[in-house]
C-alpha cells in the first residue's frame, strides 16, 4: 500500500521518446515539476539527487507496466514503481478536463494522484527472479516472431495465387522450409518444369521424413501442371515477392529455433519446470508459457479468481436496467490469457475430466467456443 511514511517522496512520471515529465511531492505536501531528458545519464543525476534530498525510499508511477523506463528504474533498490493503466490514466484526465486539453506534466501529475488517492488499485510491481524475467521475455518475443511468420505466410500464399498456385496444393504446410526452398530454387512453374524430374526427386527426397511418400504423385503432378498466367510482368514482379517473403519465413524459423532451445534449455533449470510439465496438455511450448505468466511467487495470487482477473478469462458481466450480458475482459495480458485459451483447448484431449466437462457442455446444446470459454474459467 502507498502510505506518505512508508516514502519519502511520491513522484508521477510521463515518459516519451526525447524527455520525461515528471511531478514530485514530498512529505510535507509540496510538489515540483520537472523534465528529463530521455538519456540513462540525465535520470541516473536526477535520480540520485532526489534520494539524497529526500533520504528515503520512493514512489514512482508510471504509465506502463513494460517499457523503457520501467526497465531503467528497477535497478534503483530505494524505487518502488507504481504502475496506471494507460486507460485508466485516459478516463481519470478526461473526468477533470472535458474539453479533451492534455499535457504531459498534467498527465504526470494525474498518475500521481491516483497513486496517492487509490493505494488499493494502484499496486506496486513485484519483480519476478531474474531467471523467471528472462522466461517471459523470452517468452513473449518468440510469440511475436511466431506472429511474422504467419503473416509472411499468408503473404506468400497470396502471392502465390497471383501466378503459381500449384506449390499451395503440393504442400499442406504452407510454412514449411522445403516449400521455401522450393519456391527459392523454381520461383515460376516455368523454370519448375524446365528442371530434370530426377533433380526434382532428389530435392524433395532430401530431407526424408513421410513426406518422401508424396514425392512421385509431387513429381506427375508438376509434369501435368500448366501455368496460370503467361504473362512476363506478372510473373517476374510476382516471383520476386515470393522469393523474398520464402527467404524471411526460412529466416524467422531458424530465430524460432533458437529461442526454443534457449527457452527449454531455461526453463529445466526452473524450481517449478516439473510441476508445469506434469500438467495435462503441457508441451515444449505451453509449459513455459505458463510458468512465465504465473512466476514462481506463491504469493503473489490469493485465489484462483485472481489469477482469471489477471488473465482476462474471468466473465464479466454488465447490467443496466432490464438488460444484462456477459463478455470477457477487454483489458488485460494478451499474451496471458492467450496462453490459457490456448491450453484449455489442448486439454480437452489431454485430460479426462477436462474432456468430460466440454462434452458435458456439448450436449446441453452449447457451441464449440463456448465449451472452450467455460472450460478455461474452470
Amino acid at each position: 500500500m502507498t502510505t506518505t511514511n512508508q516514502f519519502a517522496a511520491h513522484v508521477g512520471l510521463d515518459w516519451a521518446d526525447k524527455k520525461h515529465d515528471v511531478c514530485v511531492q514530498f512529505k510535507n505536501g509540496e510538489r515540483v515539476f520537472h523534465v528529463i531528458e530521455h538519456t540513462a545519464e540525465a535520470l541516473d543525476v536526477w535520480l540520485t539527487e532526489l534520494h539524497q534530498k529526500v533520504e528515503g525510499r520512493i514512489a514512482i508511477a508510471v504509465e506502463l507496466k513494460k517499457d523503457p523506463m520501467v526497465y531503467a528504474l528497477q535497478k534503483y533498490p530505494f524505487i518502488t514503481i507504481f504502475p496506471v493503466h494507460a486507460l485508466s490514466l485516459a478516463r481519470y484526465r478526461q473526468a477533470f478536463s472535458p474539453s479533451g486539453a492534455k499535457d504531459d506534466p498534467q498527465d504526470a501529475e494525474l498518475a500521481l494522484e491516483l497513486m496517492l488517492r487509490y493505494p488499493q488499485k494502484i499496486k506496486a510491481i513485484e519483480p519476478d527472479n531474474a531467471d523467471i524475467r528472462l522466461l517471459q521475455q523470452l517468452v513473449e518475443q518468440r510469440r511475436q516472431l511466431v506472429e511474422d511468420k504467419r503473416r509472411f505466410v499468408n503473404r506468400i500464399i497470396n502471392t502465390l495465387k497471383q501466378y503459381y498456385p500449384q506449390p499451395l496444393e503440393w504442400f499442406s504446410h504452407r510454412g514449411s522450409l522445403l516449400l521455401c526452398e522450393l519456391i527459392i530454387r523454381w520461383p515460376s512453374l516455368q523454370q519448375l518444369k524446365r528442371a530434370r524430374r530426377d533433380t526434382i526427386r532428389n530435392f524433395l527426397n532430401a530431407k526424408g521424413g513421410r513426406a518422401m511418400a508424396l514425392t512421385e504423385q509431387r513429381v506427375a503432378s508438376i509434369d501435368n501442371a500448366i501455368p496460370l498466367t503467361t504473362d512476363p510482368s506478372v510473373i517476374e514482379a510476382n516471383a520476386l515477392m515470393a522469393t523474398a517473403l520464402a527467404t524471411q519465413i526460412k529466416v524467422v524459423s531458424e530465430i524460432i529455433k533458437t529461442y526454443d532451445e534457449r527457452i527449454e534449455t531455461l526453463f529445466d533449470t526452473l524450481p517449478d519446470a516439473g510441476l508445469f510439465k506434469s500438467l495435462p496438455g503441457m508441451g515444449p511450448c505451453m509449459g513455459p508459457r505458463m510458468l512465465a505468466a504465473l512466476g514462481d511467487n506463491r504469493d503473489r495470487f490469493s485465489s484462483a479468481e485472481e489469477i482469471q482477473n489477471y488473465a482476462g478469462i474471468a466473465p464479466v458481466t454488465e447490467r443496466s436496467g432490464q438488460k444484462s450480458w456477459v463478455h470477457w475482459r477487454w483489458q488485460c495480458a494478451k499474451l496471458v490469457r492467450q496462453t490459457f485459451v490456448e491450453w484449455a483447448a489442448k486439454t480437452i484431449n489431454s485430460s479426462y475430466w477436462a474432456r468430460l466437462y466440454y462434452q458435458g457442455q456439448r450436449e446441453k446444446g452449447k457451441s464449440h467456443q463456448w465449451g472452450r470459454f467455460r472450460l478455461r474459467a474452470k
